[in-house]
């Protein structure tokens, strides 16, 4: 299954993912990211995770404004 970086803020997010059988991992810094096919982030910080240079080849998904289950349909869509 794939594997999902999650922003430690999103907690019903990890949740949801991991009920849908995602590999999840928590994010709290940029090499949390290494590995993951599909990043989801909050948006609230320009920068958060002090992220310079592309490290993911997958999307990266804006949390912002969205439900855990339109979140967990987002990254359905991304994915191969």
């Amino acid at each position: 299954m794939a594997k999902i970086g999650v922003e430690q803020s999103l907690s019903n997010v990890s949740q949801a993912l991991k009920e849908k059988g995602y590999d999840v991992v928590e994010l709290k810094n940029e090499n949390d990211a290494k590995g993951c096919d599909c990043c989801v982030v909050t948006g609230g910080d320009n920068n958060v995770m002090g992220i310079q240079d592309v490290i993911i080849d997958g999307s990266v998904i804006d949390a912002t404004g969205l439900s855990a289950e339109e979140i967990c349909k987002h990254v359905e869509s991304r994915l191969p």
